[in-house]
């Protein structure tokens, strides 16, 4: 997917509360937001990688762990890391928290004001 510069990818779950808070933060560093949820929009694993990559992190330290569908599904397994990304793909309501990618800069936002780091 080719980003443009000056837009701000907001990758969340509309339902989540931290998702709307973190939101309203976005509106003061973007003046252009592209909102992609996640549940309802399907992102590959090539996506999931490429933000991953700018995150710095893996993909299961995106998983809400205390979910009852992580717990009923995932804990307990030995995955590696393409399972990972596959589990993502499949599950994407499990994402702890919204991601805010802007340039080539991303963040998970594990707190509303989170956001402000990629000003």
């Amino acid at each position: 997917m080719k980003m443009h510069p000056s837009e701000l990818y907001f990758y969340h779950s509309p339902g989540q509360v931290i998702d709307k808070q973190t939101l309203a933060y976005a509106h003061s560093i973007a003046n252009f937001i592209n909102q992609i949820d996640v549940v309802k929009e399907r992102i590959t694993t090539t996506q999931w990688n490429s933000m991953l990559m700018k995150l710095n992190l893996r993909a299961k330290d995106l998983l809400n762990k205390a979910h009852p569908d992580y717990q009923s599904k995932i804990a307990g397994n030995d995955w590696d890391e393409e399972s990972w990304l596959n589990i993502l793909v499949r599950n994407p309501h499990l994402i702890k928290s919204p991601i805010a990618v802007l340039r080539n800069k991303a963040i998970l936002c594990r707190t509303p004001s989170d956001i402000l780091k990629l000003n």
